[in-house]
């Protein structure tokens, strides 16, 4: 059974920073490409980064180019997420999971970027 579980939200100022993990269990994470989610309240879940199952490849959304890096570790089955001068539209639950999100949602983590 696969397991996603979150972790590294929390309360930041505008222009702060935060470092978000996924440890992933029960398949063979190198195999897969993963994603990072938010849903923000009264919104759609969206996605806003991805990686290839090796990691050389790497895709943003838009509004997170240059401010987000997303990266993974296949030994430990860990994905991360360095989140840079974050703003206060970045305020969300993040989730990872798979490109087609592929499994059932862990339990996210909150990011909340607020004076």
């Amino acid at each position: 059974q696969v397991q996603l579980v979150e972790s590294g939200g929390g309360l930041v100022q505008p222009g702060g920073s935060l470092r978000l993990s996924c440890a992933a269990s029960g398949m063979t994470f190198k195999w897969y490409g993963m994603r990072w989610y938010r849903q923000a309240p009264g919104k759609e879940r969206e996605w806003v980064a991805e990686i290839s199952g090796a990691g050389g490849t790497t895709n943003y959304k838009d509004s997170v180019k240059g401010r987000f890096t997303i990266s993974r570790d296949n030994a430990a089955n860990r994905l991360y997420l360095q989140m840079n001068s974050l703003k206060p539209e970045d305020t969300a639950m993040y989730f990872c999971n798979g490109n087609g999100a592929t499994w059932s949602w862990g339990q996210g983590t909150q990011v909340t970027v607020s004076s």
